[in-house]
């Protein structure tokens, strides 16, 4: 078993409940009694016992009450029924009537054989219990609690299971209002399992009732919607309903103690216990980091982000390069752990059998690769020098008003990438220079080598105390949930398939999203190409790494070249390569064998295929591309100087090159040092974003008590609206006075 986190912070993402070790399961009411009320449902019992393997875990139990009360009305019926068959002469018994029972005495009547039945449950696991009932006394009595503490980490460390419940047999009523200073009452169960396990300093509460979890409003209302993770600052958008069917803990009383918890230290979820389809999982499933019930979390990652990102974004040019220097010294110094967990992924990647070759390429990590990265993060720290606060602009706007356009961070960055873990450092470098804070979600491909370059990445952060500045998401559910914080997140930036990039736009609620949804990149060979330039780069461009976004997918050829020796060179190497090729229309016309027609000219292939098509001109090729193109990267190849200016300027694609591959479309190779991803978007950064397409501006103003009276027409300033050159210094006379 993983050890647990260190106690004092509950777990910040679902995907980290599997490192819990030590757990309460609250057992309520609802989820320990069958629905009519009239004894306990074995069945759900007893695959929640079955799942207690491997763990340290404590139940806490409710149904001792529910329990007597059955007991107790099966034996006053009974009775009833003996008294009148023998005082009364009637053929039939009349009509009898239970007494009002009192909850002590039921509890009292219920709890030994409540007991009795766990008891015999856990025997069928090897497992043994101990019963231990507790009062408020026991908890506010300090020689009673460190007691209480003892025999508890006793008996787990004995293995065995306490069964723990409040003594109802003795314990008065709740009085109203009674929880201070943070000390939470005993009133129900839930407040006794939110207290033990902070005690105990368990890692996790597991609370099961009745209903599927915490509802933003009562369950079984029109607009009703199960929240996923509940952050305590949520708390006003909550409308809570009536309390369970037989317990006296509603769900307002579990959301008060499983806050009161989680400001303890221990991680809660509410689920329901009692579905027939789930309840043999449903701990297991918790623990596994699946989306089950309501994930209560102390700070929203992207809170916590932001937050550690303002630090990061007040540092010194000097400082943020010297994180950025120190992730990359890190990189080489253990870049043998870095291999071990990249060929974890590897083999786990190969045995599963699902990823073609050019992922398996693109997953894989070298000494070679990691020194390239370590060199581009070099490059980016000596950037951040000149990113954030860099003066873009001053005017001044009246005498003694001076304006300026400074350069600052976006905020807070979500960015998720596919099964490529070499994003992670490079991506986290670009937002440590630019000031951003940063959630970052990989590919579950990678999952291993992510974690140790993201371990990394925090540890270079330390340096200056913003460890927390960039973030792992874990899970699919945690970027659909991030997706919809429009208030705390600035950015998405998918990187990956165009599957990808189309799913997280769909999933992004009034949240930007920088990025490209088709790679669909043309090479353009003009009637005035030259062979051995024509070869190259169309080799270059489809073959090199045929997965990228900026590999060309459709070779436009003039119609001149057509039955010339370099077409036929052309048509060899790309058999030589063993490209597939696919015929556009015209293209097929004008052959007298078939190869694989296309079934749309706007394909992204991501493998050795590609389409080829014959265009007449180059103002046909342009026109093409505006057609069908995805606003990538787009190539023509000639000789001729006035053609391919015309291509250059008319063409209106993100990158734009002439007589040269299609893969140069990329940061590192544009001196960039890294990129979060190139984008076709037309409003802010468009191609290759690297550092300056993460920062964004802000206008400062510096006046000695201007107003914009002044400036009217019974005023006595004017405005001058002088540009002055960047680096001269402020002269605003600041009155003594």
């Amino acid at each position: 078993m993983e050890e647990g986190r260190a106690h004092g912070s509950s777990f910040a993402h679902r995907s980290e409940l599997r490192r819990a070790k030590r757990i309460v399961v609250k057992l309520g009411s609802a989820v320990v009694t069958r629905g009519d009320e009239c004894g306990l449902a074995l069945g759900r019992l007893a695959s929640i016992v079955e799942q207690n393997q491997g763990r340290e875990m404590m139940i806490v139990t409710s149904g001792a009450v529910a329990f007597g009360k059955q007991r107790l009305r099966h034996e006053i019926l009974l009775s009833q029924s003996v008294r009148q068959a023998l005082h009364s002469g009637h053929s039939q018994l009349k009509e009898m009537s239970v007494p009002v029972l009192e909850a002590r005495a039921c509890a009292a009547a219920g709890q030994s054989g409540l007991m009795a039945l766990y008891e015999a449950m856990f025997t069928q696991y090897s497992t043994c219990t101990a019963q231990v009932l507790v009062t408020n006394l026991d908890f506010h009595d300090d020689q009673k609690r460190q007691n209480l503490n003892s025999t508890l980490q006793e008996l787990l460390r004995m293995n065995i299971v306490p069964i723990i419940n409040t003594n109802d047999a003795v314990v008065p009523p709740p009085e109203p209002n009674s929880d201070l200073l943070g000390v939470i009452s005993i009133k129900d169960n839930d407040s006794l399992a939110a207290r033990l396990a902070v005690e105990m300093k368990a890692d996790l509460l597991i609370a099961l009732s009745d209903v599927e979890g915490l509802y933003n409003s009562p369950p079984g209302t029109d607009d009703a919607k199960l929240i996923d993770i509940f952050y305590p600052g949520d708390q006003q958008s909550i409308t809570y309903g009536t309390k369970s069917r037989v317990g006296i803990g509603g769900m307002e009383a579990k959301v008060k103690a499983a806050l009161w918890a989680l400001q303890g230290g221990t991680s809660v979820v509410i689920a329901n216990g009692t579905h027939p389809k789930v309840t043999g999982q449903v701990i297991t499933d918790i623990v596994e980091g699946k989306k089950v019930g309501t994930f209560f979390s102390e700070i929203k990652p992207a809170e916590m982000a932001r937050n550690s990102g303002r630090t990061l974004a007040s540092l010194h040019p000097d400082q943020r390069s010297e994180i950025i220097c120190h992730l990359a010294e890190l990189l080489t110094e253990r870049k043998e752990e870095v291999l071990a967990a990249n060929k974890m992924d590897i083999d786990q990647a190969v045995n599963a059998g699902h990823l073609p070759p050019a992922m398996l390429k693109r997953l894989s990590l070298s000494p070679a690769k990691l020194n390239s990265l370590a060199i581009g993060l070099r490059q980016i720290a000596v950037a951040a020098q000149d990113s954030v606060g860099r003066v873009l602009r001053r005017t001044r706007v009246a005498h003694n008003l001076e304006l300026e356009q400074i350069a600052v961070p976006i905020g807070v960055l979500l960015v998720i990438f596919e099964a490529r873990p070499d994003c992670l450092p490079q991506v986290s470098a670009l937002a440590i220079a630019s000031g951003n804070a940063l959630l970052l979600k990989g590919g579950k491909e990678a999952a291993n080598t992510n974690h140790v370059l993201h371990q990394l990445t925090q540890e270079a952060l330390s340096v200056h105390g913003v460890r927390e500045a960039v973030q792992l998401v874990s899970t699919r559910e945690e970027v659909e949930d991030l997706c919809r914080l429009d208030k705390m997140i600035d950015l998405i930036i998918p990187r990956g398939s165009s599957q990808l990039v189309r799913n997280i736009q769909r999933a992004a609620k009034g949240i930007p999203v920088l990025g490209h949804s088709e790679g669909i990149c043309h090479v353009y060979v003009d009637s005035e190409a030259s062979v051995d330039r024509v070869i190259k780069i169309v080799r270059d461009s489809k073959c090199d790494y045929p997965a990228a976004c900026n590999a060309m997918e459709t070779l436009l050829i003039h119609r001149d070249i057509l039955r010339t020796p370099l077409f036929d060179q052309i048509i060899d190497m790309l058999r030589a390569e063993r490209v597939k090729i696919h015929a556009g229309p015209q293209f097929a016309s004008f052959l007298t064998f078939s190869p694989s027609e296309v079934k749309s000219m706007r394909t992204e292939y991501g493998d050795l295929e590609c389409c080829i098509e014959v265009v007449n001109s180059m103002q046909e090729a342009v026109d093409h591309i505006h057609k069908y193109g995805s606003s990538h990267t787009d190539v023509i190849i000639t000789e001729n100087e006035s053609t391919a200016e015309q291509f250059l300027q008319q063409l209106d694609s993100a990158c734009v090159f002439w007589n040269a591959s299609s893969r140069f479309a990329d940061g590192y190779r544009f001196g960039l040092g890294a990129e979060v991803g190139i984008s076709t978007a037309r409003i802010h950064a468009r191609g290759p974003v690297g550092l300056e397409g993460l920062l964004t501006t802000k206008w400062v103003l510096r006046g000695a008590g201007q107003t914009a009276a002044d400036f009217s027409e019974q005023g006595t300033m004017k405005y001058l609206h002088e540009n002055l050159p960047v680096e001269q210094p402020l002269t605003v006379q600041r009155d003594s006075n």
